[in-house]
């Protein structure tokens, strides 16, 4: 689409508070099957674009191709490794606040670049290394957490929560940590996924919502989710892998979760008009 043709024209713009940068020429297309095999495909789309980025990754997959899912959610891996075999699959997850300001054009506001990634039996690997290496070299902060799918539940804990209460209010994490009514929102929407979590045999530890709560003080303050701008703008969000998977991850478990069911339904008329599915 545009931003395709945006980085072929112009090259790739990037506004950072790790410093300002053109890439005047980059290699990129649409088309997966001139590429052909890689050593490996980092998987970057929003999580309702992963059935569709599975078929088109196809031809990228060759006899030892491994599948980084750096997505939002805690059950990309489990859909990959349902389509394209589990020796494949890696654990993963980023953390950075950045948007598309236009095409062509990253603005990048808040949070070092981040990646934990993993063996999801948590062995260490010859890839795994090797992938933590090459990410190092281009500056970015590389950590290989003990347990990745703990690590997967923390960011799920800390974004899902600030992503419905932020959607909900309409207001920045700078307004929504400040005021005592919606901090208080935010905690008890952590403390919902840590039960779910929990339940669900996965170990977090004890004190993670205080130490979420000290991270989301350390925000920029104008800061929003993707979710939340999605939603704003009239776009498809992530609503079913974010509150609505931790609505149906409790039920499972028999967890209830009264405050992102509020949030999911509340949300929910928004995301039916973005899908074309009802309209007012």
């Amino acid at each position: 689409g545009e931003n395709l043709n945006a980085i072929r024209q112009k090259g790739l713009r990037v506004d950072s508070i790790e410093g300002d940068f053109t890439l005047p020429e980059v290699e990129i297309t649409d088309d997966p099957t001139a590429v052909g095999p890689v050593d490996t495909v980092i998987v970057g789309v929003k999580t309702w674009q992963l059935p569709e980025a599975i078929e088109l990754m196809r031809p990228m997959i060759g006899a030892d191709t491994a599948v980084l899912p750096l997505l939002n959610g805690v059950e990309a891996s489990a859909q990959l490794i349902d389509q394209l075999g589990k020796h494949r699959v890696l654990g993963g997850l980023a953390k950075i606040i950045c948007s598309l300001a236009e095409p062509g054009y990253i603005r990048h506001v808040g949070a070092k670049p981040y990646i934990a990634l993993g063996e999801l039996d948590n062995r260490r690997s010859k890839r795994i290394d090797r992938l933590q290496q090459v990410l190092t070299d281009a500056g970015v902060t590389v950590e290989i957490p003990p347990n990745i799918d703990a690590a997967l539940w923390a960011k799920f804990l800390f974004v899902v929560s600030w992503g419905g209460v932020g959607t909900i209010t309409r207001a920045p994490i700078g307004t929504l940590r400040d005021i005592p009514q919606t901090r208080k929102m935010l905690e008890q929407a952590m403390t919902e996924i840590f039960n779910v979590a929990m339940a669900r045999k996965v170990h977090l530890p004890e004190d993670i919502i205080s130490g979420t709560m000290a991270f989301v003080d350390t925000l920029p303050a104008g800061g929003t989710t993707s979710m939340q701008r999605d939603i704003v703008e009239g776009r498809l969000s992530e609503i079913e892998a974010w509150n609505a998977a931790v609505v149906r991850l409790g039920q499972e478990v028999g967890v209830e979760t009264p405050l992102h069911t509020f949030i999911y339904h509340s949300l929910l008329p928004l995301e039916l008009k973005a899908r074309g599915d009802t309209s007012f």
